[in-house]
């Protein structure tokens, strides 16, 4: 399947590093034009010459998914620069490791707010747009697979990831109306420069090991999966989850 983005513009969230990162460049290279969002807006600045370079067109914008002012500024600054936003992948989040007994509410607070309450903000300011202009779109929701299952000392990540796949079918019913469709990505361990020694420890061995096709995601993995929720190939695709894990919550 080939997906042609050209002339459509597209809002990556959390798009500095790893994954979200990753996203951004995905888009470009299928020729849409790209409103990168992240606090971290040096990180951003070096992806977006990375896009210039092959003759892409992106922006780097400073956004805190948690502030629903930034969220409002990021999303009329996407669409003054781009115009009309046609995609959203909402993939800011953070995660920490702690047992239950031990978690604080600070730690709590600082993952669900990104994950879950951030999703939120950013969505719904984007849906907003949409409606507002008419044309409709498409919201991709980075989740996990740890959204379907929980696994110990991640609490409150697994928590926000099942929210935020339940928000995402509740905001697909709602929103079918107004042509804007809504989906959650949900991959599994995908190696990336912030998880690889983790996932080369030995823990790391014993989760592979559970995974039936044997080995750890790489981001590339996620690319056709991705275009296929963000383009019209998903036309009546909404309130859908699409796993992406080597069959590993089918083994669960």
């Amino acid at each position: 399947m080939t997906v042609d983005l050209t002339g459509k513009s597209a809002l990556v969230t959390g798009a500095s590093s790893g994954l979200g990162r990753h996203f951004a460049l995905t888009l470009a290279k299928a020729g849409a034009k790209v409103a990168m969002g992240a606090r971290r807006t040096e990180k951003l600045q070096e992806v977006e010459r990375e896009i210039a370079a092959f003759d892409g067109r992106a922006i780097a914008i400073e956004l805190d998914v948690t502030d629903r002012e930034s969220v409002r500024r990021a999303v009329d600054t996407a669409e003054t620069e781009l115009g009309a936003i046609s995609v959203l992948v909402n993939n800011a989040g953070v995660a920490t490791t702690n047992a239950a007994l031990k978690l604080t509410e600070e730690e709590w607070d600082q993952v669900v707010d990104t994950n879950l309450k951030g999703a939120w903000l950013v969505a719904q300011e984007t849906a907003r747009h949409m409606e507002r202009l008419g044309h409709g779109g498409s919201i991709v929701n980075i989740a996990s697979i740890l959204g379907l299952g929980g696994s110990g000392g991640v609490a409150p990540y697994a928590a926000s990831k099942g929210g935020l796949i339940n928000l995402t079918r509740a905001m697909a019913t709602e929103w079918a109306r107004h042509g804007i469709r809504v989906n959650a990505l949900a991959p599994g361990y995908i190696e990336t420069d912030l998880n690889r020694a983790f996932l080369e420890s030995d823990a790391g061995e014993r989760i592979r090991k559970r995974i039936p096709q044997r080995r750890f995601g790489v981001p590339a993995d996620l690319d056709g999966p991705l275009l296929l929720l963000a383009s019209d190939a998903s036309a009546h695709m909404t309130g859908s989850v699409v796993t992406v894990d080597g069959g590993h919550s089918a083994s669960l």
